[in-house]
């Protein structure tokens, strides 16, 4: 599936498709090789973790500010777009994050286990947190068996006290996981959900300006880094 599929699939317009494709392929490819942050086109690049420096790289660019604030956001707009449409294409970001665990020496070997499980959503976290929400953190809906076990602060941004941490975690819905980890959603420091402007079609993922999580005081450090770090800020 192409991206310009992709992007049609997830309701973007054909003309805004369009756009985005021809921003990746065409002048964002062109200012990141210029300004030697890649030697490839960026459609030719499926890594996330170098997408991710690209991004950041092209960040800096005063063509790429100008232009993106010319556009209307609509630079970076494609460039999140694409960076989301390799996750879905590729598992390479839990593997990257599994081999991390393997190789750390920080980690005892008889502990890595716990670690793999937690970073994969199975085992002793998920029962943790399965034990203190009983149901979706954000509807009630309760058969476990279909609820998401979710990192508030993600897990690349954590530390490993922190990626073990129940009060670290949401119990979501698997549409709600995906999107509170993109951070199209996130929540104020008393549980009110705050939607991000760049978030369409609410309606039909489920999505209203009246839900609310209860939160503990111990959630509060992460909800805050996913406020100020991972949430799509509104325009």
């Amino acid at each position: 599936m192409t991206f310009k599929t992709h992007l049609t699939q997830i309701g973007k317009s054909p003309k805004t498709a369009d756009n985005y494709s021809r921003a990746i392929t065409g002048a964002m490819s062109k200012w990141a090789i210029e300004n030697n942050l890649t030697t490839d086109t960026l459609d030719n690049i499926h890594s996330i973790q170098e997408l991710i420096k690209i991004a950041d790289g092209l960040n800096e660019l005063p063509i790429y500010q100008e232009r993106n604030t010319i556009g209307k956001n609509m630079y970076s707009c494609a460039l999140k777009a694409f960076i989301e449409y390799r996750k879905l294409e590729s598992s390479e970001e839990l593997e990257h994050d599994i081999e991390n665990i393997l190789e750390d020496k920080t980690i005892p070997e008889t502990e890595k286990s716990t670690y793999i499980s937690t970073r994969i959503g199975q085992g002793k976290y998920r029962r943790e947190l399965i034990n203190y929400w009983e149901t979706c953190a954000l509807t009630g809906f309760a058969d476990t068996r279909f609820l998401v076990a979710s990192h508030i602060k993600p897990w690349k941004a954590s530390n490993n006290e922190e990626r073990l941490d129940s009060y670290n975690g949401l119990l979501l819905l698997p549409n709600l996981d995906k999107i509170f980890d993109l951070g199209f959603i996130t929540f104020e420091d008393n549980g009110k959900i705050v939607i991000s402007d760049y978030l369409e079609e609410t309606d039909k993922l489920g999505v209203t300006q009246d839900m609310a999580i209860k939160l503990d005081k111990r959630h509060q450090q992460y909800i805050e880094f996913h406020h100020d770090k991972v949430f799509e800020k509104n325009i």
